[in-house]
């Protein structure tokens, strides 16, 4: 497995695995206009493309073969600044794998990516958003020190999830 820094060319690829994931994670959970409008405006190919340019962005893909495994997305500024603990916080805004390979040690290698790019970038915490029903991320989140600091919430469409914001200092 190989991890390289996303390209634009990368975005559609991205985005596919983006609403893929989510709609075979959480799909069941929403009406079906809710679940697209969020689609449409979180895993859209011009969203993604928009990601990859910013330059207070990282997107790092793994990849085996050139078939794209998963990515992770850093935004390099804190997403929830009142539950702040650090000088300077970033957020882990997505960490996905294609359903398919869930479980062969890609999210891995991606967080510890994300922890070692949040030292070089001098940041002292990081958070990530949640959902309060997905117990298996919350299980690897913990794993890599990462601690409930919040209850927050998620718009899917119309839609309130009730999610926690899991924060570890790095």
């Amino acid at each position: 497995m190989d991890l390289r820094p996303a390209i634009l060319a990368d975005a559609g690829a991205l985005a596919e695995l983006g609403a893929r994931s989510f709609t075979e994670k959480f799909g069941q959970l929403y009406r079906p206009e809710d679940l697209a409008a969020f689609l449409a405006q979180s895993h859209s190919e011009a969203k993604v493309a928009g990601e990859i340019a910013d330059p207070a962005m990282r997107v790092m893909l793994a990849e085996r073969d050139g078939a794209l495994l998963g990515y992770c997305k850093l935004v390099m500024d804190c997403g929830w600044p009142e539950h702040v603990r650090g000088r300077r916080a970033i957020e882990l805004k997505q960490l996905y794998t294609d359903p398919e390979v869930t479980g062969q040690g890609i999210g891995a290698r991606l967080m510890d990516w994300a922890l070692d790019e949040a030292r070089r970038f001098g940041a002292d915490e990081i958070q990530l958003s949640v959902y309060s029903g997905n117990l298996g991320a919350q299980k690897f989140y913990h794993r890599y020190g990462f601690d409930k600091a919040a209850d927050i919430h998620f718009m899917v469409g119309k839609q309130r999830d009730e999610e926690f914001l899991f924060a570890r200092m790095v």
